[in-house]
């Protein structure tokens, strides 16, 4: 029994693929939205919303609003699941409309929402250790988006604000390759969530230029997103959230065949 188990929870073989491969998995998550453009657009702009009443509840306590955005992007791989079942149901010819987001979300997936949580737990950790590095190393304290730009990304003292970005990368880079493949294997596979993370890790070792390239895409396209306020989301959201299902398909090997490790 225990090496039946120990079966079920080892990592699926991936593919090592072209670091290019990263422009090969946006063009399909276009053409994805294209395809079904109305179900990416109410993704995006119910994400968008999200991060605007984020703002706008933080706006004066910006030492909570950078981390609680940057936490967002944590958690905004879950959010994405519709996405993630619509592009499944494209590759098979199948209806590709909300009644696929909704078979996702009506399932009440425990794998996913167990997934959910963690992301969620993380993300507020992020918000926490953010608002606490913030406030207890800059003077006078940051209230205003202005303020931040000022005394933490033009302060004339430089370190605080790479000291800042290089806690916020220690704490995302091992969620982006917990994440990476993982949640569109759970929406596509019945796998464990140990085995999909150890899948996604899997993948990232096997392709870290590729995937570091992947990353960097990602937080650039969020970041613009966000900078827009919040309306670059619109179409951000849909196109990243495609593009990551491709992305999926390309790492995890799914037949017998093909370069695997």
């Amino acid at each position: 029994m225990s090496e039946l188990l120990r079966a079920q929870d080892r990592p699926l073989r991936v593919r090592k693929v072209h670091s290019l491969r990263t422009f090969i998995w946006l063009a399909r998550g276009w053409s994805d939205f294209m395809e079904a453009p109305v179900v990416g657009l109410v993704h995006g702009a119910v994400m968008g919303a999200f991060g605007g009443l984020l703002m706008l509840m933080a706006w004066d306590h910006f030492w909570i609003l950078a981390g609680a955005l940057s936490g967002f992007l944590m958690v905004a791989p879950i959010l994405s699941t519709g996405l993630y079942a619509v592009s499944r149901a494209l590759l098979r010819g199948e209806p590709a409309g909300f009644e696929a987001v909704w078979a996702v979300w009506s399932s009440m997936d425990r794998r996913l929402v167990k997934f959910g949580l963690l992301l969620a737990a993380l993300g507020t950790g992020w918000v926490m250790t953010s608002a606490a590095l913030i406030t207890l190393g800059v003077k006078p304290p940051v209230t205003t988006p202005t303020d931040f730009l000022l005394r933490v990304v033009l302060s004339p003292n430089p370190g605080f604000f790479e000291i800042w970005l290089l806690v916020g990368g220690v704490m995302a880079a091992p969620v982006f390759a917990s994440s990476v493949v993982a949640i569109p294997l759970l929406v596509d596979r019945k796998v464990t969530v140990q085995r999909a993370v150890l899948t996604s890790w899997r993948a990232v070792a096997a392709n870290p230029i590729c995937l570091s390239t992947w990353a960097a895409i990602v937080m650039t396209l969020s970041l613009l997103g966000l900078g827009t306020l919040m309306f670059g989301l619109i179409l951000v959201i849909p196109v990243l959230g495609h593009a990551t299902w491709h992305a999926y398909r390309d790492l995890v090997v799914r037949e017998t065949g093909g370069e695997a490790v």
